[in-house]
């Protein structure tokens, strides 16, 4: 770090984030202190750090052993004052910058803490959960093959049409698992292919699908934000994401669509200084899709995007597994907050 108290990548940052000296005066705040003071940058700087803290001596003492090197980061829980708003409780570490001069004090809101410690845990467990699916897959294809050809050359040395009957359902029962098997594997065979993508074309390619498919007591509604720019992404990828979610939920709107009153929304916007996946965005792409369904059951509201898990009968559950897989290669984010009458997928994209 060096002598121009300027370190735009600490702006990049979720967490707030102070430069400052040994006497806690700041030299540099980044964009999410900023906002969460409710003050501006040029106001903090040159200000005591140690002033926002409703224990301003807990600060000056962890600079104090930072100074004299009695730790390599110093971790402690505190609250901070905000303008005009309750107080907010974070977890503060103090670290020596690279030049000895000054330090570095990052503030992360506990709230905030534990949502990315949940969306980490989520992370490692989808990851886990893919790579088992796949080696899975992959074991199941092989013997599945052998089997379909062992049921066909026997079905041709049967004379009996009853018992062809019988290798029949082998043949076709082995033909289901392939199909299943090739859908798990699916996102892993084909190339990640990027251009320029208009999310509004997504939201329209699919919305014709969705209408073609049920042109009888379903109202789609459109909500766009036309400003929305374009970003580097995989068309089809999107495609087959909003097509899943749309999909999942025309399915959970049976009964409504039967009624005449089942709505299905498309909304877009743009999300400014959004935080998702450990980084803080200035700009980022939100793609709601909302039904007027009964919502997600309790059941499996925590495992909705895990493999193999559906709350229909005859669900393959692989829909939102696959959705998942692609918004995270687009450095992406999927949620969901559902209740009877609006279940609401969301999903956050950054935007150049």
């Amino acid at each position: 770090m060096g002598g121009k108290m300027d370190y735009p990548s600490f702006d990049l940052l979720a967490s707030l984030v102070a430069v400052v000296q040994a006497d806690a005066k700041v030299v540099f705040s980044n964009a999410a202190l900023e906002d969460a003071l409710g003050i501006s940058r040029r106001a903090i700087v040159g200000a005591s750090l140690a002033d926002v803290f409703t224990d301003p001596a807990a600060l000056h003492e962890a600079l104090g052993g930072a100074s004299h090197h009695a730790f390599a980061a110093m971790r402690y829980d505190g609250f901070l004052r905000r303008n005009g708003q309750d107080l907010l409780p974070v977890h503060i570490i103090v670290t020596d910058a690279e030049d000895h001069a000054h330090f570095v004090v990052e503030l992360v809101p506990q709230e905030q803490q534990t949502r990315q410690d949940r969306e980490e845990r989520l992370a490692e467990q989808a990851q886990a959960n893919k790579e088992l699916i796949r080696n899975l897959a992959h074991e199941i294809k092989n013997p599945l093959g052998g089997i379909r050809g062992a049921a066909q050359l026997l079905e041709l040395e049967i004379a009996s049409s009853g018992l062809s009957e019988y290798t029949q359902v082998i043949i076709r029962e082995a033909d289901r698992l392939q199909t299943l098997v090739d859908r798990l594997l699916a996102p892993h065979r084909r190339p990640h292919m990027v251009g320029d993508v208009n999310i509004h074309e997504v939201c329209e390619r699919v919305r014709s699908l969705i209408v073609a498919e049920f042109p009888k007591g379903l109202r789609v509604v459109r909500d766009y934000d036309l400003s929305i720019p374009e970003f580097r992404g995989d068309l089809e990828q999107l495609i087959q994401t909003v097509l899943n979610i749309a999909h999942n939920a025309c399915q959970a709107l049976s009964e409504r669509i039967a009624q005449g009153d089942a709505q299905l929304t498309f909304c877009t916007r743009v999300a400014r200084q959004v935080t998702f996946g450990k980084m803080r965005y200035r700009l980022a792409l939100e793609l709601h899709v909302i039904d007027n369904g009964p919502g997600v059951p309790d059941s499996i509201k925590d495992r909705i995007f895990y493999p193999l898990v559906s709350g229909r009968d005859g669900g393959s559950g692989l829909g939102l597994t696959l959705a998942q897989t692609f918004v995270q290669q687009h450095h992406g984010q999927i949620e969901v907050d559902s209740q009877a009458g609006r279940t609401d997928f969301k999903i956050l994209i950054p935007l150049p």
